[in-house]
């Protein structure tokens, strides 16, 4: 599907929520004065894709109001007020997923949610956990697919997953039993009919030579999806991510795909190794706002699938768990942010 197509589907999604008459969303709270109280779009925001009203930057945004600290207020409500992914590694995803595209289609919004439970995640490291085996995994992506029904997502299938297979953190059996289960995960989430899914595939300092990487990906389902996932959890420019994609793209006969560009807005830092280049790099700041219309014919969506303002990991000194709420990154983040 084409970057029009995603936008008509979303639309599509918009028209069908207006008409449905659902109420608001019961327990959605209210949000702090200037950002969105029902997941509904921020000012200024087309994108068509869903607010949370309750993650941890709207949270924040409350409580520095509340402390009379509007100034920070402000600034993190540039991450509040829009479309963030929501990562799911439930152990059972089925209701919460439910519960979020619900709220989602009774705004009106498409939500993106990110699939994150495959065995051996994140090879033990900050992100470490997900299921105990393949016969578990493959009854979780099918709760995952229960959630959805026949409600509007995007989902991003397992960040780093496939990557870890051309890095050799899966060995012998377990690099085919791990394709195996990101093409049933593929299969699964496409007969939901609303259900737009994008796999996975590393970034641009990851990849050294994309020929190696065509085959893997058609094992994993790239071609049956909706596309694949670049630059998730990183923070190369659109120009650097465009230019190694594309030659994915080129690779596999042409497929689209959607950029994570939330924290991208000043690239990588260029100098640093290891953990330092990707890990609560500082300087970095917000990149481009969630959109389908990304000025590039096979990039189908900018997305903000990283949440801006959350831990990379416990990766220097006194840094939160991955995943958890880091206060000084979220603020730099938006102060850097053009």
């Amino acid at each position: 599907m084409n970057r029009y197509g995603l936008a008509a589907a979303l639309a599509l999604a918009l028209a069908t929520a207006a008409c449905t008459g659902d109420p608001a969303p019961a327990g959605s709270g209210s949000a702090a004065s200037g950002s969105t109280a029902s997941g509904g779009a921020a000012p200024g925001d087309a994108s068509g894709f869903y607010v949370d009203p309750d993650g941890a930057a709207a949270q924040e945004v409350r409580k520095l109001e509340r402390e009379g600290r509007t100034e920070e207020a402000g600034l993190i409500r540039r991450i509040a007020d829009r479309p963030n992914a929501i990562w799911i590694g439930d152990q059972d995803p089925k209701d919460r997923v439910a519960a979020i595209t619900t709220k989602a289609r009774q705004a009106g919004r498409t939500p993106v949610l990110v699939a994150y439970h495959i065995p051996n995640r994140d090879c033990g490291q900050f992100s470490a956990g997900g299921a105990a085996d393949a016969r578990e995994y493959r009854n979780w992506i099918g709760r995952f697919a229960e959630g959805i029904g026949d409600r509007p997502a995007l989902v991003v299938v397992e960040p780093d997953a496939l990557a870890h297979i051309l890095d050799n953190c899966t060995q012998g059996g377990q690099a085919g039993e791990r394709l195996d289960l990101l093409r049933n995960a593929v299969e699964t989430l496409k007969r939901q009919p609303a259900a737009k899914v994008y796999v996975d595939a590393g970034n641009a300092g990851w990849i050294k030579d994309p020929g190696e990487w065509a085959e893997p990906m058609r094992r994993a389902g790239v071609p049956q999806a909706d596309g694949f996932a670049f630059n998730v959890s990183n923070f190369f420019t659109v120009e650097e991510s465009v230019a190694v994609a594309g030659r994915l793209s080129d690779a596999i006969g042409g497929a689209h795909y959607v950029l994570d560009t939330s924290r991208n807005g000043n690239g990588p830092v260029r100098d640093a190794q290891g953990d330092d280049a990707w890990c609560n790099p500082k300087g970095r700041a917000l990149g481009a706002e969630p959109t389908t219309e990304t000025g590039h014919e096979r990039v189908d969506a900018f997305l903000w699938i990283k949440r801006p303002g959350e831990s990379d990991g416990e990766c220097h000194r006194g840094e939160p768990r991955a995943g958890d709420w880091f206060p000084e990154y979220a603020l730099e983040l938006a102060r850097n942010a053009r």
